[in-house]
């Protein structure tokens, strides 16, 4: 496989726990992959890569290896999960908060405005969370990122799809519950409401209810990447992209065709095709990529976690990883 673009990963945390792995193995040319259906092991080479998705609750040791990526011409956002659940220890290997919001900080400052978009996911409701207590942990955190990030994703917890996760939480004796619609309307209506201050734009992962003021997000994101990358011309021929000049009409208002994405050097950017990723579930408006992570080697023993069957298993892998940390795979064959 010569992905364009790799995300790093929904399997697993790579920038927190192995990030040194993945930048060795990109400046080696490639890594290998275990197929989670068929257990089938493949190569992935970075000789075509344009662009990195990365995807992570800790994403500081990123900051040390960024310029590699800037000697490469590869660009990248992050997907910065972050969560306040302290209190209640649902996420019990992330650093503190406010360090988590320090690295966000530094990141942002780092990257640049949009480079670095806020997540707090999964929305988890037990007999300890309230949706007014949801609300008003996001406030906190939402009110010390204004002017860092645009964009809060959010998705609401369901445990009931995810056995692996039911079995988990009930084994922790976490009392959780799902959410109800008229919850989700009553949440996201709030919610709104608390971004009037912020003005970050709010977009849920994988749901398919339709919620005022709140989009449906692309967390591979075709028009991101574009805005973000646009003078990298082998990447925009690999998405189709046709760069424009922007026309103005007689009163200097902007016309742009239907779609096309306004830049910042007075052009515009159309996109003949979305390239959409067929792997992902339906309600996934994710472009295209490559994912290059392994399940089972997450150490941060989030009590929701859908990515390892258990946390004895995912630390295990961790172990196994340190003993051999220029493997070709992240945890290598035994």
């Amino acid at each position: 496989m010569h992905p364009v673009i790799v995300s790093a990963s929904r399997a697993t945390d790579i920038p927190a726990f192995y990030a040194d792995w993945f930048f060795y193995r990109l400046k080696k040319g490639y890594s290998a992959w275990i197929n989670p259906f068929n257990k089938k092991k493949g190569y992935v080479s970075y000789q075509d890569t344009r662009f990195i998705v990365f995807w992570s609750k800790n994403p500081k040791p990123l900051l040390e290896h960024l310029d590699e990526l800037d000697k490469r011409n590869i660009g990248c956002y992050i997907q910065y999960t972050l969560n306040d659940y302290e209190g209640e220890g649902l996420e019990k290997k992330v650093p503190p908060l406010a360090e988590r919001i320090d690295t966000f900080k530094k990141l942002a400052d780092r990257l640049g405005l949009g480079r670095v978009i806020w997540r707090f996911d999964p929305l988890v409701l037990t007999d300890r969370i309230t949706i007014d207590g949801l609300l008003d942990k996001i406030e906190r955190v939402g009110d010390q990122l204004k002017g860092y990030t645009e964009k809060l994703v959010f998705s609401f917890a369901d445990i009931a799809t995810y056995r692996k996760v039911k079995h988990n939480l009930k084994e922790s004796n976490i009392n959780y519950r799902e959410w109800a619609e008229h919850e989700m309307c009553e949440f996201a209506k709030q919610l709104v409401e608390l971004n009037k201050k912020w003005c970050y734009t709010l977009a849920t992962c994988g749901e398919k209810i339709e919620l005022p003021g709140v989009a449906h997000n692309r967390c591979i994101d075709h028009d991101l990447i574009i805005r973000l990358a646009h003078k990298d011309k082998a990447l925009m021929d690999y998405l189709g992209v046709r760069i424009i000049p922007v026309e103005k009409d007689m009163f200097g208002n902007v016309e742009l065709p239907e779609g096309a994405i306004l830049l910042d050097n007075g052009t515009a950017a159309v996109q003949k095709k979305k390239m959409p990723d067929k792997g992902q579930r339906a309600t996934c408006g994710c472009m295209v990529s490559k994912d290059i992570g392994q399940y089972n080697t997450c150490p941060h023993q989030c009590e929701y976690c859908y990515a390892n069957a258990s946390k004895e298993l995912a630390t295990e892998n961790w172990h196994r990883h340190q003993l051999e940390p220029r493997s070709e795979l992240i945890i290598p064959a035994q």
